[in-house]
């Protein structure tokens, strides 16, 4: 009988129901006072008078007026440079910072350097406890409450330069655990220290039989590789063989959909699949209940400020930037089933800061959203207005229609002549006709979005489909970056890097 497991469970579910729940509305005003008030006398916040919005009767409107939107290269510019570069305090942030998240998100070789502050942690490990105590809405057994987490990130060595230290927002996060979760925290410190990430994953393979493994998170790419080694190296035929307990796998970084049929083919009994939205910047949301889209609540009081800026043409600029002047809006105004584009400002010294995703509200008041894509990953050269969640959608039913698994793929609009065709790249397990699947794939889209049907009635010529392997995808990261991690592969690319990718893609 799991004795220590229903205590924790009877504990976390009291803990509950016991911790009022404010308003995600009023949490997230409450939240922007806090931050001002903190952040007041910095640079920032005398360059912007918040001493001086802070008096006013309406603080988010005088705030949003006072302050611009900023994208990573003009925050890191004007403000984050010379506290990294010159160890300076009090520029975005109360006192120094000591750690940055090094993020490039997709396979570009430069790096983004994002501060992570002591307050941003303690915001990060609150986000963990509230979405631990979520846990209980699952109706999980027991017994789970006393498994271990394999929690797969960046290696926890980080890197010192300068006057700081800098590594992958998951690796900053492992390193900083509270002690009390080192004894249900796997790979462990000593392996999650290991640099490399293929001697990190044969050390967790020999390791595996060991551990008693009840739930997993990161990205899905990363620990579907990490599972194909542990099977490997212990000769098993799926997962639950090793750890029979494995209940969870709480997803991070990208949409988990397009991973679904070749993760579950790995298993052997169904698990729960969660989502969560940790970003370089934060904890951003996490799954708190069960419900078909996964959709996850937003951290509305550790830490972080919403803003909701609609997602249209109009607001956006050719970068992916949002324009001077686009209207934003608070948790408040916005509506269930809209599309945003997603704003931020943190206890890291972010402010109004353009964080690259665009969500969509599913229901306003317990403040849930899904990720639809990235600014950046909106293909609208030619008017097709196609969103990364339609793409994954269309190679959803790709996988249904020819009985593969394509858990990536990329696309870029790309010029024959005069003609503008989309390229994709499909990386698929199994075999298919590519000529079926780009007729099929035409006339799905054609039926989800009436853009893309008027786009190919007239600029777009055609679509073109080249089918590779998803280990094309891995490799193509390792050359350009590295494994494991935060590192994504676009969905979307630009014309220069379509031609690096298929110049790459079509060597192997």
């Amino acid at each position: 009988m799991a004795v220590l497991g229903n205590i924790i469970k009877a504990a976390l579910e009291i803990t509950d129901r016991v911790i009022p729940e404010a308003s995600p509305v009023e949490s997230q005003k409450d939240l922007l006072q806090n931050l001002l008030e903190k952040a007041e006398n910095t640079e920032f916040g005398k360059h912007y008078n918040f001493s001086g919005i802070l008096k006013e009767n309406d603080v988010r409107a005088a705030f949003t007026e006072a302050v611009p939107y900023y994208d990573y290269d003009i925050m890191h510019e004007q403000w984050w440079k010379k506290q990294m570069e010159e160890g300076l305090p009090d520029i975005s942030w109360p006192g120094k910072t000591d750690h940055y998240a090094l993020s490039a998100g997709t396979t570009g070789k430069e790096s983004k350097r994002i501060p992570v502050t002591d307050d941003m942690l303690d915001a990060i490990r609150k986000t963990s406890i509230f979405q631990i105590l979520a846990t209980t809405n699952f109706n999980f057994p027991a017994d789970l409450f006393e498994k271990e987490i394999m929690m797969l990130g960046s290696t926890t060595k980080l890197e010192k330069s300068g006057k700081h230290y800098e590594g992958e927002i998951s690796g900053i996060a492992a390193g900083n655990i509270p002690s009390w979760f080192e004894r249900y925290y796997r790979p462990g410190k000593k392996i999650a220290s290991i640099a490399d990430w293929d001697a990190r994953v044969d050390a967790i393979a020999r390791e595996a039989r060991n551990w008693d493994i009840g739930a997993m998170a990161g990205i899905p790419s990363w620990n579907e590789l990490m599972l194909k080694r542990v099977i490997e190296y212990n000769k098993a035929k799926h997962i639950h063989e090793i750890w029979p307990s494995l209940r969870i796998f709480a997803s991070g970084g990208v949409a988990f959909e397009p991973y679904r049929k070749s993760f579950e083919k790995l298993l052997g009994k169904p698990i729960t699949f969660l989502d969560t939205y940790l970003a370089s910047e934060g904890f951003l949301a996490y799954q708190s209940r069960p419900n078909e889209d996964m959709a996850m609540r937003l951290s509305t009081n550790s830490g972080i400020y919403f803003e909701f800026v609609p997602f249209s043409e109009n607001y956006i600029d050719d970068k992916g930037r949002v324009k001077a002047g686009s209207p934003s809006l608070s948790l408040a105004d916005v509506e269930t089933g809209k599309e945003y584009i997603l704003i931020i400002s943190t206890v890291a010294g972010a402010w109004r800061y353009m964080i690259g995703d665009t969500i969509r509200i599913t229901d306003k008041e317990k403040a849930e959203i899904v990720i639809t894509g990235r600014t950046k990953h909106f293909l609208n050269v030619v008017g097709s207005q196609l969103s990364v969640i339609q793409m994954n959608n269309a190679m959803r039913k790709m996988e249904e229609t020819f009985g593969l698994q394509i858990p990536e793929f990329t696309v870029a609009a790309v010029r024959h002549g005069d003609d503008y065709f989309h390229h994709w790249y499909i990386g698929a397990e199994g075999e298919a006709d590519p000529e079926k699947i780009r007729v099929a794939l035409d006339q799905t889209l054609k039926e989800m979005n009436k853009a893309y049907k008027m786009a190919r009635d007239k600029a777009l010529k055609d679509i073109l489909v080249t089918l590779t392997k998803p280990d094309t995808f891995y490799a193509w990261v390792e050359e350009n970056k590295s494994k494991g991690g935060q590192v994504k592969v676009p969905r979307v690319m630009k014309e220069q890097e379509f031609a690096d990718w298929q110049a790459f893609a079509d060597k192997r």
